[in-house]
């Protein structure tokens, strides 16, 4: 399933959210033209860094202190397939998010967003991995963005999202409750990251846990930092 737009307006530009999105593709196009590995390494946040022993790649690249990369990682993708997605999502559910918070607030809230679901995916890594999953860099958005669906499940339960639904070669665009969308979504983040503890090449890859961690955040901390409801949706 692929979110295409929702159908709640805003009561004003979503400048921050817009602004995330440009900082997110400015940084994508410079390791692009660069090399996105090396910068992965470099900038990536490490789960060895905070409690070791890092072995390789961590060891045999210079790369930043975990302070540093748990945010300048929040930034930085690797592909155009994990940049798009993220993005894409961002933009949809981001707007109203902001909307309710108001942009500083929100700014601050996002990046504490990926704060969290960076320490849950660090404690579920260094509690059940070993040294080398510890030492893979973890970078993308989609801590921080989860973090935004989870507050956009709470607070929007009511709103639809037009999907393009695929089957086989073929894809059919429907109108979706966002709750069942992100519901559906969540549900698969848990089972995935509950197959990645027992088969970890299950995982594929993919910080499953920063996005539980970050969707609990957002449904956990949104109503006490929000300072109005979002707009009504105007169909569906």
């Amino acid at each position: 399933m692929l979110p295409l737009k929702d159908n709640v307006p805003t009561r004003t530009f979503p400048l921050v959210t817009v602004a995330l999105i440009a900082a997110n593709a400015i940084v994508w196009i410079w390791e692009w033209k660069t090399s996105v590995n090396k910068e992965v390494f470099r900038y990536g946040y490490y789960p060895c860094g905070l409690h070791g022993p890092c072995v390789a790649p961590a060891s045999t690249h210079t790369h930043v202190g975990w302070l540093e990369g748990a945010f300048t990682s929040m930034f930085m993708h690797g592909s155009w397939i994990h940049i798009g997605g993220n993005m894409l999502f961002l933009w949809i559910f981001g707007n109203n998010v902001e909307d309710a918070l108001g942009r500083v607030r929100f700014l601050l809230w996002y990046l504490a967003a990926g704060v969290a679901a960076t320490a849950l995916q660090t404690w579920v890594t260094l509690h059940y991995g070993t040294a080398a999953d510890a030492s893979v860099p973890n970078v993308g958005a989609s801590g921080a963005i989860a973090g935004v669906l989870g507050a956009y499940f709470l607070l929007l339960p009511q709103a639809s999202v037009l999907t393009a639904i695929f089957l086989g070669f073929f894809f059919i665009i429907r109108p979706i409750p966002a709750i069942f969308f992100l519901g559906i979504w969540i549900a698969l983040q848990a089972l995935s990251g509950t197959l990645s503890l027992t088969t970890p090449q299950a995982g594929g890859g993919v910080a499953f846990f920063a996005h539980i961690g970050g969707f609990a955040f957002g449904i956990l901390t949104v109503k006490l930092v929000k300072v109005r409801q979002p707009l009504r949706p105007t169909w569906g």
